[in-house]
């Protein structure tokens, strides 16, 4: 149940303050709760009726995106048509018909062709509202779980009949019904992940949480002890924006956001059930808000066609107007004699001047109104059913991948496919396949081109065009090879990777694998079996070997040279830098789950003191969904006062004992089973087959690619990642912190204590136009500087190389932190997390300070490739006259090389550019 509301005017403050706070925020509360003041029910038969009887104005979840009702149709519809200037004059002119004293024709064959005309229009008016109530129809009657106060249980219910307070289940796969704040995830982690194709088409996994405070229940989430206050915004239509907080009963508060929000429309995955309280519904919900409803669309036509009625209604009135002096003029002058359209009084009598001038004016718009072609309007509306029905059986315009032909929506603006003058597109998802494929890197200055990888990717254009050539396809398919590569003074691999934009993918590929891969985003073969370099390659196993051996040695990693150092910490972050979640081959929705000595999250710099050990590794959770930042025992400024003391930590860690199997410095088990176990307690082989849900198809690339060199992702936990590497076998990295990528740093980070050094490790990825600038400053005066200024240098150059080979880059970047650094940055990134008020600002600068005097690893080159027909279709609409604007935000000797791939831009054209200091 919901109240608008007035329990905000309790808080402190100065009125006006108070009034603005209550215009701004709603109040929701649970339905299984009795009003504010009102006594509980005794009995079972009526108290739900009774608790929603305050909620009564409020939306219900009755979605309705018809125009019309019976009632409202005729006059509705009228009123529609009515805009067309020309049905208004065709049907003045039949009413003035009915008029005896001027009429020239029979009036009902005069009203027949607007009655037409009017009829045809609508009939598709009335189709098209009757196909959206058939669909809001089956959509009001989805079915979902909704806990009912007198059975005490979870009963199926209609989408219609929830309301604002009601606590609804979903499982896996399931619609959302309405946007629901998570209270509640079968995930021991509090997480839940959403698909959003319904809302934006995207088909990558997004993560949610359970609102802080119920992520820790240990027993099964009952709603009929709920009886905290939600506090959140008016509902709004900014899906990417939700702001409010969460009353307890004791008192306390803790904020929302959008990451507790699920939003109506998205589809549950990877979880199998969550429970949360329905907080907007029906069309108070950001996905309906978002829709505008249905309304009245013109064409280019008709509007001009308005404006050239308009200006034949002025030409009529003139002449008719002038008859109509004229006429006047000669009834005054030769009384005696008879006009051509003379109308007499009832007794036979000629009329006044006056009168017999009005009469003519009438009559002339009658005779003349030919001017105006009634007939014209008759034909088009035949042709516009006519054209609606050859586009809907247009075989040129079918679909065999998907099985699905062209509907035409909107039957009143067929006519404008071929009016249209500019076309606005984005380049990623529209005009490639979004379809991120590793191409090649670098890594510590040295490149390697992976020659290999891209003649694998050469040979799906082979296979296709052999299948075109066995087995032609017609319909509007357009023809193969038109889109040659353009000529390059380049090496031969550099000019085939420059042309890997024109070449489009294997039909056949996709039939072939849509049947494992529907489910799972970014997972066609075409992603997944990267081709890797052998020289990285090797260099990648003697990284393994080194370690392998060095393996009961207290600082393994120190056996390395610093490329073999570059080289291992490279694919290191490839694979644990992202939100990759992993899942079985079986299910691809269900969520492959590896635990491994779980401790209890870092929220407090207590916690940090008694977990961060030199000697022991604990593999505890992240700080996402900590509670508080407030000491329990000590101070915070004597906290951190105390972690430069070495005596202090080893005092806490004698205090504190071994509750936990301890792991020599090294990272490994110091027992001769533990290995084992390990490896036996994580889960599946690294042979057994494992798909990626990746938020982006970038980091599903990356994961596929680091995979290709045996440093594959087994297993993801909101507070751990297990990775198997080549002669180490299994590791299990402590995951501490996800910095989420957003487009002001143009970055994400991880922070992660590794399992090998026992170190504070942040790894970031991102653009190379902001991570260059964060790298650690060099000096030259030692030959270590040098030496990274050197390799600085060359990267540079390899990142200039893959932009204008067309090539996405990212740089990727890591920071060893000392214990001092991190628990100084750790309470001020606690204090951001648990803000009410402007927690994205703190976040943000949280991010800022951790993300400092980074040294560089190397960078990476992907390959999003052209979707099939895409040069050919934009040649055409150009020769066509059309003028086409691609949006694009990659860099821009990428966006340059692309325009030319896709024809958009011809070779012997100038390209102008123009650059801005600022916005």
């Amino acid at each position: 149940m919901e109240r608008e509301p007035a329990a905000a005017a309790e808080e402190p403050g100065p009125p006006g303050r108070r009034r603005r706070r209550e215009g701004r925020m709603r109040t929701v509360r649970s339905n299984l709760q009795p009003p504010p003041g009102a006594e509980e029910p005794a009995g079972k038969g009526a108290p739900r009726r009774r608790l929603r009887g305050g909620a009564q104005h409020l939306a219900d979840n009755r979605l309705k995106t018809t125009k019309y009702t019976l009632l409202s149709f005729l006059p509705k519809n009228l009123f529609e048509q009515f805009h067309r200037l020309a049905n208004v004059y065709f049907v003045f002119i039949a009413l003035l018909n009915f008029v005896p004293a001027v009429n020239a024709f029979q009036p009902g064959l005069a009203l027949a062709p607007v009655l037409f005309i009017l009829a045809v229009t609508a009939f598709k008016d009335l189709w098209e509202d009757y196909s959206r109530h058939r669909s809001d129809h089956e959509i009001n009657h989805l079915g979902c779980l909704v806990f009912s106060r007198e059975e005490e249980q979870y009963v199926n219910r209609f989408w219609k009949e929830i309301r604002v307070g009601d606590f609804v289940r979903l499982r896996c796969n399931e619609t959302i019904p309405a946007d629901i704040l998570l209270l509640s995830s079968s995930d021991p982690d509090g997480l839940c992940h959403i698909e959003t194709a319904n809302l934006d088409g995207e088909t990558n996994l997004k993560q949610r949480q359970v609102v802080r405070g119920f992520s820790e229940l240990v027993s099964e989430f009952n709603p009929l002890t709920f009886t905290s206050i939600i506090e959140c915004e008016k509902p709004n239509n900014d899906l990417t924006r939700f702001r409010g907080c969460i009353i307890h009963g004791n008192g306390k508060k803790a904020g929302l956001y959008k990451e507790n929000l699920l939003l109506r429309g998205c589809t549950l995955r990877n979880t199998e059930a969550v429970v949360g309280i329905v907080i907007y519904a029906g069309h108070e919900t950001k996905a309906l808000l978002n829709n505008s409803g249905p309304r009245y669309k013109r064409s280019r036509l008709e509007r001009q066609m308005n404006c050239d009625v308009l200006w034949c209604v002025l030409l009529l009135i003139c002449m008719s107007l002038f008859s109509a002096i004229g006429h006047g003029l000669w009834v005054q002058r030769y009384q005696e004699k008879k006009s051509l359209f003379d109308v007499p009084e009832s007794d036979g009598t000629s009329l006044s001047p006056v009168p017999a001038a009005v009469y003519s004016f009438l009559t002339m718009i009658i005779v003349l109104q030919v001017l105006i072609p009634i007939s014209l309007y008759v034909s088009i509306e035949i042709v516009k059913v006519c054209q609606v029905y050859f586009i809907n059986q247009d075989i040129e315009l079918y679909d065999e991948e998907t099985d699905s032909q062209l509907q035409c929506r909107a039957l009143n603006i067929t006519e404008d496919l071929g009016q249209i003058q500019y076309i606005f597109s984005d380049k990623t998802g529209t005009l490639t396949e979004n379809k991120m494929v590793f191409r090649r890197c670098t890594v510590s200055g040295i490149e390697y081109s992976h020659d290999a990888n891209a003649q694998r990717l050469a040979r799906y254009q082979e296979a296709d065009s052999e299948e075109e050539e066995v087995v032609p396809r017609g319909g509007s398919l357009p023809p193969r090879g038109a889109a040659g590569g353009h000529p390059s003074t380049r090496a031969a691999h550099q000019s085939q990777s420059s042309r890997a934009h024109r070449r489009v993918g294997s039909r056949a590929e996709a039939r072939r694998v849509s049947m494992l891969t529907e489910l799972t985003a970014f997972s066609s073969p075409m992603e997944k079996d990267v081709t890797p370099d052998p020289k990285l390659l090797e260099k990648v196993r003697e990284c393994g070997r080194c370690l392998a051996s060095a393996r009961h040695q207290e600082h393994p990693l120190d056996h390395l040279s610093p490329e073999l150092s570059d080289i291992f910490d490279f694919f290191i972050a490839l694979t644990i830098c992202n939100t990759v979640v992993v899942t079985s081959p079986d299910q691809p929705r269900q969520k492959v789950r590896v635990r491994f000595e779980l401790k209890s999250p870092v929220k407090t710099i207590e916690d940090f003191l008694r977990r961060f050990t030199p000697s022991r590794l604990t593999l505890g959770s992240s700080s996402v969904g900590s509670a508080s930042v407030a000491a329990k025992s000590t101070p915070k400024a004597s906290l951190l006062s105390t972690l430069a003391n070495d005596g202090t930590l080893l005092r806490l860690e004698e205090r504190l004992g071994a509750g936990t199997p301890c792991l020599a410095s090294n990272g490994y088990s110091s027992a001769a089973d533990g290995w084992a176990a390990e490896r036996s307690a994580t889960g599946p082989e690294p042979s057994a087959e494992l798909r990626y849900e990746a938020e982006s198809p970038d980091e599903a690339a990356l994961v596929h690619a680091a995979r290709a060199y045996s440093c594959a992702l087994v297993g993801r936990l909101h507070d751990q990642v297990s990775v198997e590497l080549p002669h180490l076998g299994r590791l299990t990295f402590e995951l501490l912190h996800t910095l989420g990528f957003d487009s002001i740093r143009k970055r994400m980070s991880v922070v992660i204590r590794h399992p090998l050094t026992d170190e504070i490790n942040v790894y970031t990825k991102g653009a190379d136009s902001v991570v260059m600038d964060l790298l650690l400053p060099c000096s030259t005066d030692d030959a270590r500087g040098r030496h990274q200024m050197k390799i600085r240098s060359k990267t540079q150059n390899y990142l200039n190389l893959y932009a204008v080979e067309g090539l996405r880059t990212l740089c990727i970047a890591k920071r060893v932190l000392s214990k001092e650094e991190y628990a100084c940055w750790l309470q001020s990134h606690l204090e951001a997390e648990s803000a009410v008020d402007n927690r994205e600002e703190l976040l943000f600068q949280s991010a800022i300070r951790l993300e400092t005097n980074l040294h560089l690893l190397g960078a990476t080159g992907i390959e999003d490739r052209l979707q099939d027909g895409v040069p050919e279709t934009i040649a055409k609409l150009r020769q066509a006259g059309l003028q086409i604007w691609v949006l694009t935000g990659d860099k821009q000797e990428t966006a340059v090389n692309i325009a030319h791939a896709c024809k958009l831009l011809d070779h012997d054209e100038e390209v102008i550019t123009l650059n801005a200091e600022s916005q």
